[in-house]
Order: structure tokens, then sequence, then C-alpha cells
């Protein structure tokens, strides 16, 4: 691989890295944002206490809660004129999460952006057709910013649309697709249904912002035809997407750790998980000027890959999104995350990628439906068998029963973005 925009870092210049950043953040956030040295100086820390990479610990942990707390800028730690854009998360209660961003900030922002696509082998030739959120959201920009930084041609058409996506796909043969994985699948079903396969030059997909199922990856990779596809990491707090993708050799997703340090820990102790079990990501900046991070809980599940990559690339590794802390849902004093209900219909190859789960309470006892679409090959007299295993196997991998439907192809709601995969509708008692 030609790196342009990866640097080829050995682990303690990637700790020198780490170390002078994480100094120079804690110094920027103390001097610059009155909420960041109150919360220091509760916590009894001053930036001369920073000495190795192992006083992280002793930092107070930043919130959602924080920022939203400190609405509609919080974090700042530059003036207002220093502050060229904002962009804001998309959360669906109360008040927003509005990030600041320095020009900085979006030089940076580019220039890692740019790393994901050099790392899925993408060159100048490339058309990019980019199928996420523009405005207040990072994803459109951040997309479009790192493929202009890397060379390659934007095709911003941004969420649904998908007569104008197909025109894309087609006229424009578009060669790279970047989606949410529920977009990716939906438009694997419209070049399937409008017999476009021979029309179209997709060779690969960028996809990201929700959990997935190696089910439906490999139903949209080989709807649209795919040689690869890449999974990638980033958030609105962090710049946005971006902070990391998966390699060609698929052994985990690179993070760029000289940019910010990623620690997992247990979302309940906050101690740091034992090497290679899941945890909580927690993040901390590095070079961030408009709103910097430190210890900031992103509630995302995953669990850091140890040793070496084969495809050359130095920077550590992390494995998939695999949740959220807040995701979980308690049914009959069970904690379950739905990746798993997720991961038991990975096993019947007559079900599709798509399912849903139903919470209710009728007479005081909780009741979970799980809906799932079989695939189109499947014959009808096999769906009521299907709900009975599906139904047995989630019984003995997560100890709880629940009812199971087998719908129909494309029955279930589709979604541009992300898909909503619990309806919990039992209120509170």
């Amino acid at each position: 691989m030609d790196r342009r925009f990866i640097p080829d870092l050995t682990e303690e210049q990637i700790a020198d890295k780490q170390l002078a950043g994480l100094k120079w953040t804690v110094r920027h956030s103390y001097d610059g944002s009155p909420f960041y040295r109150a919360r220091l100086d509760e916590a009894g820390m001053n930036p001369e206490d920073i000495n190795t990479l192992d006083d992280l610990r002793k930092l107070p942990f930043t919130t959602a809660e924080d920022l939203k707390n400190g609405y509609p800028m919080p974090l700042l730690s530059v003036p207002e004129a220093d502050v060229v854009r904002i962009h804001g998360s998309s959360g669906t209660t109360g008040k927003r999460k509005i990030l600041a961003y320095t020009q900085n900030d979006i030089d940076l922002w580019k220039d890692m952006f740019a790393r994901c696509y050099e790392l899925a082998g993408l060159t100048v030739e490339d058309r990019v057709q980019i199928c996420v959120g523009y405005g207040l959201w990072t994803a459109g920009a951040g997309f479009q910013l790192g493929c202009e930084r890397f060379g390659a041609m934007a095709l911003p058409v941004g969420p649904g649309l998908l007569e104008i996506q197909l025109q894309m796909l087609t006229d424009l043969k578009s060669t790279c697709l970047c989606s949410t994985a529920s977009m990716a699948l939906l438009m694997g079903e419209e070049v399937q249904k409008h017999g476009l396969q021979d029309k179209i030059a997709l060779k690969k997909a960028i996809f990201g912002a929700e959990t997935h199922t190696p089910k439906m990856r490999r139903q949209f990779e080989e709807a649209l035809g795919l040689e690869d596809s890449f999974d990638i990491i980033g958030m609105t707090e962090l710049y946005g997407p971006g902070t990391g993708l998966e390699c060609m050799a698929h052994e985990g997703i690179h993070y760029w750790a000289d940019l910010y340090i990623m620690e997992i820990l247990d979302p309940i102790t906050l101690e740091p998980v034992a090497p290679g079990e899941v945890g909580e990501m927690v993040v901390t900046s590095l070079q961030k000027e408009a709103s910097p991070l430190i210890r900031y809980r992103t509630r995302d599940l995953t669990r850091l890959i140890p040793g070496q990559c084969s495809c050359g690339v130095s920077m550590p590794r992390v494995d998939k999104i695999q949740g959220r802390s807040d995701d979980m849902f308690i049914f009959r004093g069970v904690n379950i995350y739905p990746g798993q209900i997720g991961s038991v219909l990975e096993g019947f190859t007559a079900l599709s990628a798509e399912y849903q789960i139903s919470l209710t309470r009728r007479d005081g006892l909780d009741h979970m439906a799980v809906r799932v679409e079989c695939a189109p090959d499947t014959g009808a007299e096999s769906c009521e068998h299907l709900s009975r295993a599906v139904a047995d196997e989630i019984r003995k991998h997560i100890l709880v029963r629940s009812e199971v439907k087998i719908l129909g192809p494309g029955e279930l709601p589709r979604s541009f973005a992300k898909t909503k995969r619990v309806q919990d509708e039992r209120g509170e008692d």
C-alpha cells in the first residue's frame, strides 16, 4: 500500500505522541474551558500532574449529560471567534449535543478520514457515492471532506432519494458506496428489483453508524456485487466518522491512536477490562482544539485486539462496535443486547438479516416477540418449523422465552439511516 496519509509509527512513537497530546489537552482544556477547570479542580488534578500515560486514569470522566448540560457549546476551550463550524449529534431526546470546530480541527478531521479511504485501498480514480446525512450531522461532511482530501471523486447524494441513487450508480458508475449497513441493504434490494446488477460498477462499500451482523453484510455485498466492504467508526463528539476503519485483512478496525487514546473499561466499575474482553469505549482527544474530550464515555461496547495485523499497518486495532451499554434491555430479569438476538439468527441460512424485537406487558407479565424475514427462496411450509427452531435457540442461548414470527422478504420497515431493532412498549408499572 502506498501510504500518503497513514503514518508508520512504532508502539513507542505512538506512546510518545499520546503522552505529549495528553499533556497538551489537559493544559489547553484547563486554561480554556470553565467546565474542565472546575471538573479538574474538583478531582484535585492540575495539568502539571500529568507525567506518564498512567496518569490518564486519575482524570475525571466526561459524559453525554455534560454535553447536554453545557448546551449550546459545551466543552468550548477556545474563543468563539476561533470557531469555524458546529455539528450536532442525532440525539432523540432533549437538546442536541452541539460540538464546535476550529479550522485546525477540520483540517485534522480531513486527514484522518483520508487515512480511511487509503486503508480501504481506494485510488484517486474512484468515484465515491456518499449516501449519509448532510447538514448538522457529521457524516456527510466527513465523508466528503475526506474524499476530496484523498483526491477521489465525491458524489454527495445524501440519504434516501432512491431514484437518484440508482441513477448515479448506473450513469456515473460509482465504484464505492458510503452508507449505513441498513442503507446498503436497501440499495442492494433496489438494484436487484430493477435488474441493474450488470449496469453498475460498484466494487467497495464503507459502512457504519449501527451494529450489523455478518449475515447482513454478506447480504448487501452479494446484492451489490462488491469485491469488499469496510466497517468505519466515529462519533460527532470525536470529530465525526473516520476515527478508524477496517483494513483489507479484516482482522479488526485500525484506529488512529496518534490522535486519540482509547480505553476499554467495565461500564459498571469503570476499571480496565482484561485484554481482549468487551467493555465500554472511553476516548481522550490529543489535538482537538474547540471541544477537546477528556475520558469521554461513548457507551459503545467493543474490545481491543492484541498483536500486529497481517496487513502491515502498525496502528492498533479494535473490534467492531457490538452495541451500546445503554441499548441493553431487561426482560424477565435477564440483561439482553439486541446483537445477541442477531447472533442467534446468524445460524439460520433460511432467514435474512432483517429482524425486529417487540417488548410488551400483559397482565403484569413481560412478553418478547421477534419478527424476522425469511430469505427469498424459503418455502412457506418451512416458516412454522423455523419459528419453533429460532425460539428454541433463543431460549438455549439467552435463557428467555420468546414468540418468533417469520415474515416474507421486504415486510419489515426499511431505513435510510440506523434501523431501530427494539420496540419497547411496556411502559411503567
